[in-house]
């Protein structure tokens, strides 16, 4: 791999470590560099090499969430731990997936998603705890702890997004709150599907650590920004990356062919 590819994706690393941070998403940055820098790679390969650089800016931004803010560990904790089983139901069935796949899938989900936020401009902004009843929170650790954490090993762009999203529209989390939740479950899909990923020989290590560091310095600076800041910057960023990746892989899915 040359310096010039490398430089590319360090820096690809450091972005999705800020968007990651902030309102999840960055395996859509750094999974098709991955697949863009080496043609040909396994999809499978790229997913588990996107981990091993995943899982330590998200361990690292849940841990700065943590010591600044309330995580809501009765809800995170359970979510956290079915996640890194699902994930690594989904990481054992990533094999079958061909690169052209996860595409069309992630488009849909994330026009969607843009379509729901705008629509409800109010959700997230500021808490309502009125919506944390038992019910919604058995219903959001399901979505989020299989069903989410199952579509992260598999395919996984977006995850951190959609955590989010779970957190804020289910049981009424305002956005730096659900992307403090949405961290700690995150931590948990990317360590049950780098585990699978790593026995079956499906990560490239030196490389993914090099993109850990750049990974971890974007996902520090990226959950300071967020607290800082707060909710109503989180909706913007939110909106703006589903904007922008809906763009990117429109584009890859119909103009670059």
């Amino acid at each position: 791999m040359d310096a010039v590819t490398l430089s590319t994706l360090l820096a690809a690393a450091a972005m999705a470590g800020w968007v990651d941070a902030v309102v999840g998403g960055g395996g859509l940055l750094l999974l098709p560099a991955l697949l863009v820098a080496a043609p040909g790679l396994p999809v499978a390969t790229a997913l588990g090499t996107n981990k091993l650089a995943a899982i330590f800016g998200t361990a690292t931004a849940a841990a700065t969430y943590a010591r600044r803010t309330k995580v809501d560990w009765r809800v995170a904790g359970p979510a956290a731990g079915f996640a890194v089983l699902s994930a690594g139901v989904g990481a054992a069935l990533a094999g079958s997936v061909p690169a052209s796949a996860y595409r069309p899938v992630v488009l849909v989900v994330l026009v969607s998603v843009a379509v729901f936020v705008l629509l409800r401009p109010r959700m997230g902004v500021v808490a309502v705890p009125a919506k944390r009843t038992p019910v919604r929170v058995a219903a959001v650790i399901a979505v989020a702890g299989v069903g989410i954490a199952l579509y992260d090993g598999l395919i996984g762009p977006g995850t951190g997004t959609f955590l989010v999203l779970a957190f804020t529209a289910l049981v009424g989390a305002d956005f730096v709150h659900g992307s403090a939740m949405a961290k700690v479950v995150n931590a948990g899909t990317n360590l049950g599907a780098l585990v699978v990923f790593g026995v079956t020989g499906h990560v490239w290590w030196l490389l993914g650590a090099g993109m850990a560091v750049c990974n971890i310095a974007g996902a520090v600076l990226g959950a300071r920004m967020a607290l800082r800041r707060g909710s109503g910057f989180v909706r913007v960023v939110l909106l703006v990356v589903v904007v922008a990746l809906v763009a990117k892989l429109g584009h890859d899915q119909w103009v670059a062919r």
